[in-house]
């Protein structure tokens, strides 16, 4: 039923950051495939948005990789904990979430894991199924568990508390919450990412205190955003989210640092370990062009989550807008009322071209700005609309303008 322990961890350790302990994952496979028992493989996903990118599916393909060697993977939504909020790389307080905000973001990712796990094959739990049953004797039966000087090591807590920033009861009781997740599910291994290791290994301590044999810890690298200096978050709008349409898709990957061409195909693609050396050789003696890596790229990711026609006519939309210099076959429709001059500034922030009108400024500054192909300068620019002109901002955001 499995493979070998060897050929197992081959394709555990492909991209992760750390095995902890990995004598102890060796001796949990060499007893599943003794006992013909699958581990229990788990990881946690509190959904405080309502869409997944690319840098949440490294965990998740590596759960595909413990599915395909048999294992039986949960998918856990942590509807309870999203509640409380991750402390994780936090420097302030997060505000509570409603649970109906949790609910609705939940269901959406039910929908988008299906895109790398087998559907059949995947475990879906709910932390409120035992979180929300425990008694107060049982929080504070949790809670003695541990002790607010080990809580303080943690970096993030430590640099709060050094610089007397506010920590909350509440976020210190998040690192227990999930380590009892790991005690009610018993699991074996628990996947996150490299932020995640003190909540991670706080799942091997709780469960050890409750008389559950203790998880094996796998760590993954975390995932730069297409700007290619912090991790990827759709917050700070350097996401590429698995649901966004494959033309976006195609041309943030295109958008991405040359540096991160290599982590992007090791994280991000199931191409093979050959073709992950060639091209690591590639880059290093400088044989290929960047631009032709990413393209693969490009359609490598887009075939994941879309398929291969979609990638060709992401492809084709990307060279007409970007080689050929037209505009895309198809675009988003604003409204515009007939007859009325429009500040330019205020047409880029109305039409969500621009996150606000700081940055709408901002790219008028840079010569980021066109109407019908004519760069506009002028900040304070009123315009006269005709239908069916097209805005463009940035290089890859257009809006067609419809007088109403």
């Amino acid at each position: 039923m499995f493979p070998s322990v060897n050929e197992q961890m081959d394709l555990i350790r492909r991209g992760t950051e750390e095995i902890i302990p990995e004598d102890e994952l060796v001796k949990k496979l060499e007893n599943s495939i003794k006992n013909n028992k699958p581990l229990i493989v788990k990881e946690g996903f509190d959904p405080t948005a309502p869409d997944l990118h690319i840098g949440h599916m490294v965990s998740i393909r590596k759960l595909k990789d413990f599915q395909d060697l048999g294992h039986t993977v949960v998918f856990l939504i942590g509807d309870f904990t999203g509640l409380v909020g991750d402390p994780s790389g936090r420097n302030e307080t997060r505000k509570m979430m409603t649970q109906d905000d949790v609910k609705k973001n939940a269901e959406t990712y039910k929908e988008q894991i299906y895109k790398v796990l087998d559907k059949e094959k995947t475990v879906i739990r709910f932390n409120s199924e035992w979180l929300a049953a425990l008694s107060i004797y049982d929080f504070m039966s949790l809670a003695s568990r541990q002790t607010v000087a080990r809580m303080l090591e943690r970096d993030d807590f430590k640099k709060r508390y050094e610089s007397e920033t506010d920590i909350s009861i509440l976020e210190f009781f998040y690192p227990l919450l999930q380590g009892y997740d790991s005690v009610a599910l018993k699991a074996d291994v628990e996947l996150g990412g490299t932020d995640q290791k003190f909540n991670l290994l706080m799942g091997r301590l709780i469960q050890k205190r409750y008389g559950v044999e203790s998880q094996v810890i796998v760590t993954l690298p975390l995932l730069e955003g297409i700007r290619g200096t912090e991790k990827m978050s759709k917050s700070l709008n350097n996401y590429i989210g698995i649901n966004e349409p494959a033309n976006e898709i195609y041309g943030k990957v295109m958008s991405i640092p040359d540096d991160l061409i290599y982590k992007y195909y090791l994280l991000g693609t199931r191409v093979d370990t050959v073709y992950l050396a060639e091209i690591d050789t590639k880059l290093k003696d400088r044989s290929i062009n960047p631009m032709n890596l990413k393209r693969q790229l490009a359609r490598n990711i887009i075939e994941q989550y879309y398929d291969m026609q979609a990638a060709s006519s992401a492809e084709e939309e990307f060279n007409r807008i970007f080689k050929d210099k037209e505009d895309p076959t198809e675009m988003e429709e604003f409204g515009v009322e007939q007859g009325a001059p429009v500040r330019i500034v205020d047409l880029l922030h109305e039409s969500g071209l621009s996150g606000s009108k700081g940055e709408a400024r901002r790219l008028i500054r840079q010569g980021a700005v066109s109407l019908n192909g004519e760069k506009i300068s002028d900040e304070q620019a009123e315009l006269e609309i005709e239908d069916g002109s097209v805005l463009k901002a940035g290089k890859r955001k257009f809006k067609r303008l419809v007088i109403r």
